[in-house]
C-alpha cells in the first residue's frame, strides 16, 4: 500500500485542502509481515470521515486502516471537513459540496479509482457518521454504500445544544434544512428505486446509543437495507478501530 499526502486547491471551499490517501500497490513483493491485494485499474474507493474534534490524520494515528484497507485493496480517501458536519456552512466552506462533488472528482482526476456507483463507498465516526449518512441518503446514485460509527442521527439535537456549532453551521435562528436532517432525509428518500445499504454500530454506553437507536427504526420502517451491529463500548477509538475492520469486511467481503 502506498500512503499519500495530496495537497490541491479545492474551488468549493475556496482554499488549500488536504486529504490522506491510502492506496493498493501493485506487487510487493519483500514486503514483511503485510497481505496486499495489489492495485488494478478501476480500484473501489472509500471515502473515510472523522469526527468533530479530529482532522484527515485521525484514522492513521488511530487505527491500522492501511493494513486493513491492504486485505481488501481498496483506496481509502481521508479528508479534512474541520467541524463543518460535512454540510455547505452559513459561515464558513461548502463541505457538503467539496466532499461530494469536487473531492471524487478530484480522486478521479489525480488517480486510478472508479467513479461507478457500485464501487464507492462512505464511512465515518460522530460527526463522520453522519455526514456519511447525509451524503449516501441524499446522493443514493453515487454511493453503493454507507458506514456510520457511533454517529450523531439527529443534529437538530446534537447541535441545538452547542449553540455556537449550530449557528456556525446554519446561521442565527434557523432550523435544520430538510436536506441535512437525517430522519426527513429518510422519508424523502423512501421510494427511491436506487437505495445506499446501510451500516450502523454503537456503543451501548455511547452518549449517542439512544440516537441510533431511534434511526434504525426509522431505516428499518422505509424499507432500506440495514445492518446493524452494538456491543459494549463507548465513544472511544479502542471502539472504533474494531468496527471499522467490521465495515471493510460488510462492504467488500473477504477475498
Amino acid at each position: 500500500m502506498a500512503l499519500i499526502n495530496l495537497d490541491f486547491f479545492s474551488e468549493a471551499l475556496g482554499m488549500q485542502s488536504e486529504v490522506l490517501v491510502v492506496m493498493p500497490q501493485r506487487g510487493g513483493l519483500g514486503e514483511i509481515g503485510v497481505t496486499n491485494n495489489g492495485g488494478s485499474r478501476n480500484i473501489k474507493v472509500l471515502y473515510l470521515l472523522h469526527g468533530l474534534s479530529d482532522d484527515q490524520t485521525i484514522w492513521m494515528r488511530r487505527t491500522s486502516i492501511e493494513r486493513y484497507a491492504g486485505y481488501y485493496g481498496v483506496c481509502v480517501v481521508m479528508p479534512n471537513g474541520h467541524r463543518s458536519f460535512y454540510t455547505d456552512m452559513k459561515y464558513g466552506g461548502d463541505y457538503y459540496k467539496y466532499i461530494t462533488k469536487e473531492l471524487p472528482a478530484r480522486m478521479s482526476e489525480f488517480f486510478n479509482v472508479s467513479d461507478r456507483r457500485e464501487d464507492t463507498f462512505i464511512a465515518g465516526l460522530s460527526m463522520g457518521g453522519y455526514g456519511a449518512l447525509k451524503a449516501a441518503l441524499r446522493e443514493p446514485d453515487r454511493y453503493a454504500a454507507a458506514s456510520a460509527l457511533s454517529a450523531v442521527t439527529d443534529i437538530a439535537e446534537f447541535c441545538g445544544e452547542r449553540s455556537e456549532l449550530f449557528t456556525a453551521i446554519f446561521g442565527e435562528g434557523q432550523a435544520v434544512p430538510d436536506e441535512d436532517d437525517l430522519i426527513k432525509l429518510v422519508d424523502a428518500h423512501k421510494n427511491d428505486k436506487i437505495k445506499p445499504g446501510v451500516f450502523i454500530g454503537i456503543g451501548r454506553q455511547d452518549g449517542l446509543y439512544d440516537q441510533n437507536v431511534r434511526f434504525k427504526k426509522i431505516l428499518e420502517d422505509n424499507g432500506y437495507d440495514l445492518t446493524y451491529r452494538e456491543s459494549d463500548g463507548v465513544h472511544c477509538w479502542e471502539f472504533w478501530d474494531e468496527y471499522i475492520q467490521y465495515t471493510l469486511q460488510w462492504m467488500f467481503g473477504k477475498k
